[in-house]
C-alpha cells in the first residue's frame, strides 16, 4: 500500500519520528510512504504532488496549528484527500499531532489518531503515541488487504456502487499447542494494556501508578488515588497458567504480590468450531461473567475493575 504523508513543514521532527515508527510495516513490504521531501531537482513540484496524491491507498495528514494555517495544505492537499476518502478510492487518516482546533474541519468526523485523537505532543511517552498510531494503520492494511480490488472510477463520473464482500467462517479444530499459544499471547497483549495504561495514569493529576514485571508469566500494578483518604490504593498482580489450570488459564489476585496459590478470578481459553476466545470465571468485573471476549476486550474488563478498587472509573 502506498501512504501519501501531507503535513506542514515545520513539523518535519514528528513527520521523521512517524517514519521510523512506520518502519517495520515497510521493510515487511506492507507500505511505502511518500511526502514532498521525495520530489528530485528539476522536476515540478505541484504536479508532482498532484500525482502521487491520486495514486496513494492512504493519505496521512498531520494536523497541528501549523496544518490548519496552511493553504497549501488544506486547500489543495487536504481537500483533494477527502474527495478520495468520500469517493472511496482512498483512506485518510489524521493524526493530531499539537493542540488545535480541528473540530470544525472537514475531516472531523474521521476517526483521528492517536487513541481518543489525543494530541502526540500530549502523551508522557510520545513513543506510545506513536505506537498506537502505528497498530492503527496496520488494522486499516488489514482490512484493505481483504477487501476485494476495485477500479477507479473515470474522471467526472460518480463511482459505480461496490457490493460489500460477504463474510465466512471456516470451521477448524484446535489442540491444546494452538491453546497454549493463544494463552500466552493473550496474556502478553493484557500485559501490554496495563503497562501502556499504568504509565498514562502515572501522568494525571491526584494519581499514581507503578507496573512491575515479576516475571516472563507475572506481572503487578499498583495504582494510587491521593484524593481518597482510604481505599485509595489498588494492587492487582496477573499470573498466566504454566498448566494444569487449576486457577484458569489467566488468573488475577488483588494484592501487590500474591501468592500463585491465590486467586479473585480468572480467564480461560476457549473456542467453538471457528475460534479461540477469553471467558471470565469466579468474580471477574463484580460477578458479572462476560463471554467470548478478546484478549483486548478482557484487558480492558480487567483495567477497569482494578481502578475500581481504588476510586477510579473511565470515563
Amino acid at each position: 500500500m502506498k501512504i501519501f504523508v501531507s503535513y506542514s513543514h515545520r513539523d518535519e521532527e514528528t513527520l521523521e519520528r512517524l517514519k521510523t515508527h512506520l518502519s517495520p510495516l515497510r521493510r515487511d513490504g506492507r507500505i511505502e510512504t511518500w511526502y514532498d521531501r521525495e520530489i528530485r531537482a528539476g522536476e515540478e513540484i505541484d504536479g508532482q504532488i498532484s500525482a502521487e496524491l491520486e495514486d496513494c491507498d492512504i493519505i496521512i495528514l498531520l494536523i497541528s496549528p501549523d496544518f490548519l494555517n496552511s493553504d497549501y495544505c488544506m486547500d489543495r492537499e487536504m481537500a483533494r484527500a477527502m474527495e478520495r476518502h468520500e469517493q472511496g478510492t482512498a483512506r485518510v487518516i489524521p493524526i493530531i499531532v499539537e493542540d488545535c482546533y480541528w473540530k470544525s474541519s472537514p475531516f472531523r468526523k474521521l476517526k483521528a489518531l492517536p487513541k481518543d485523537g489525543k494530541p502526540i505532543s500530549n502523551w508522557t511517552n510520545e513513543n506510545t503515541a506513536f505506537l498506537n498510531i502505528v497498530e492503527e494503520v496496520a488494522r486499516v492494511l488489514d482490512d484493505m488487504d481483504q477487501a476485494p480490488a476495485t477500479s477507479q472510477p473515470e474522471f467526472g463520473r460518480a463511482p459505480a456502487s461496490v457490493a460489500q464482500p460477504r463474510k465466512y467462517r471456516v470451521q477448524r479444530q484446535f489442540d491444546e499447542i494452538d491453546r497454549s499459544d493463544f494463552r500466552d499471547q493473550a496474556f502478553d497483549e493484557i500485559r501490554r494494556y496495563f503497562q501502556d495504561a499504568t504509565a498514562e495514569l502515572d501522568a494525571l493529576e491526584d494519581l499514581r501508578g507503578r507496573f512491575t514485571d515479576r516475571s516472563d508469566k507475572k506481572f503487578s500494578c499498583t495504582v494510587v488515588n491521593r484524593t481518597r483518604m482510604r481505599g485509595g490504593t489498588a494492587h492487582i498482580t496477573v499470573r498466566c497458567s504454566t498448566g494444569g489450570h487449576v486457577l484458569g488459564d489467566i488468573s488475577y489476585v488483588f494484592a501487590e504480590d500474591a501468592d500463585d496459590n491465590t486467586s479473585n478470578g480468572c480467564l480461560n481459553v476457549e473456542h467453538d468450531e471457528y475460534e479461540m476466545f477469553l471467558t471470565a470465571m469466579m468474580n471477574f468485573m463484580s460477578g458479572n461473567e462476560r463471554d467470548r471476549m478478546t484478549p483486548h476486550q478482557a484487558a480492558e474488563s480487567l483495567w477497569a475493575e482494578f481502578l475500581a478498587q481504588a476510586g477510579v472509573s473511565l470515563a
